[in-house]
């Protein structure tokens, strides 16, 4: 049991772990943000443009509820409510906007610190390669004539 709770420490103790804990709470968070603006904002000018008929309570009745003599409801309504689907999919769709414009963003940062790197890489490598040495000029027609004449006289 000790191996197990240790091994379980190591793998909650990764920083991707944590890193995925810390999305979580934020997405928590940012869900309820955007369940709020589509509630709250988006909902309300859908149902202005409908002719003020409140959203969630959009429904197809397949059974109507069955009242007493006293109006007290015997039988239930039996009903499929798709205004609240319709909200929690415009959830969904907010959601999945701003989460492929994060990762969108944050693969543009990559990619132009991938390009820096490499850039300062180049740079580093230009200044740290020496320079060519310059090609030796060509003797000269005297230089030749002794090159020569040494190589004479060490034949001799």
């Amino acid at each position: 049991m000790k191996k197990f709770m240790s091994e379980f420490k190591t793998f909650a103790m990764r920083g991707n772990v944590i890193d995925l804990a810390v999305g979580v709470v934020i997405g928590g968070a940012f869900g309820k943000i955007t369940t709020s603006i589509v509630n709250d904002i988006i909902m309300p000018v859908i149902g202005v443009l409908t002719g003020g008929i409140n959203f969630s309570d959009w429904k197809i009745v397949l059974k109507r509820a069955i009242l007493d003599a006293e109006g007290v409801v015997t039988k239930p309504e039996v009903a499929i409510t798709f205004g609240n689907t319709i909200a929690v999919i415009l959830d969904f769709i907010i959601i999945a906007f701003a989460v492929f414009c994060m990762v969108k963003a944050i693969n543009t940062m990559h990619a132009k610190a991938e390009s820096l790197k490499k850039k300062e890489e180049e740079e580093v490598a230009a200044v740290e390669e020496p320079a060519p040495a310059p090609a030796e000029p060509e003797p000269t027609k005297e230089e030749l004539l002794l090159t020569e004449i040494r190589d004479l006289l060490k034949n001799k």
